[in-house]
């Protein structure tokens, strides 16, 4: 199964567009693509680059795709690292409203 490739772009563009060009050498905003799903993930610099070079990268939302239905269903992270379905917005064709809500995140369970 393969996600809609316009929707996969909206997505990363979103993801671009979430920090400002100046300070993408501490932080970033990136999505990572699986065959029924995309993970937006907020990226850290290290540290300590010395002793460690590798960012950190912690979820942040999952947007899933249901082919049956051509929706999208938005999931947050719990504390565990696991996800779980987000009520407050139903699923929908259009990806951008489930983008829209994590940007407000109204209840802080995105962003925090």
């Amino acid at each position: 199964m393969a996600l809609p490739e316009a929707d996969v772009a909206r997505v990363r563009e979103w993801c671009a567009r979430r920090v400002p060009e100046r300070v993408r050498d501490q932080v970033r905003v990136e999505c990572d693509v699986d065959a029924r799903h995309l993970t937006v993930v907020e990226c850290r610099a290290p540290w300590r680059p010395e002793e460690n070079p590798e960012w950190t990268r912690l979820p942040v939302a999952r947007l899933r795709y249901a082919q049956r239905t051509g929706t999208w269903a938005l999931h947050y992270r719990d504390r565990n690292l696991r996800f779980h379905r987000y009520d407050l917005t139903p699923p929908t064709p259009d990806v951008g409203k489930l983008l829209d809500e994590v940007d407000r995140d109204p209840t802080a369970i995105f962003w925090g």
